[in-house]
């Protein structure tokens, strides 16, 4: 299984409902051997933490490159997280 991790910060004036929709957005894409995704809001509960996190475990690499070409998915990242992410960092290992 492939574990896909995203982090990502918030540019200073991002717009949160951009980002919750973007965020729930991912949470409705239909994915070929998507196993469990998760999405969240930092807690808040230390200083000084990114802003958002997704989380998404794939029966095995090549659903994960699908979920990664999906159009869906692309159009999410351009028009949606793209606008108010400052930065975002991604992993990808085996579980």
């Amino acid at each position: 299984m492939i574990r896909n991790v995203v982090v990502g910060r918030l540019r200073p004036d991002a717009d949160v409902a951009m980002l919750e929709k973007a965020l729930d957005g991912l949470l409705h894409l239909e994915l070929t051997g998507l196993v469990e995704m998760r999405v969240g809001r930092d807690a808040v509960l230390r200083p000084d933490n990114w802003d958002y996190a997704i989380t998404a475990d794939f029966v095995d690499a090549d659903a994960y490159r699908r979920y990664d070409q999906d159009e869906e998915h692309n159009r999410l990242r351009r028009e949606l997280f793209g606008p108010v992410s400052a930065d975002v960092v991604r992993i990808q290992f085996e579980v």
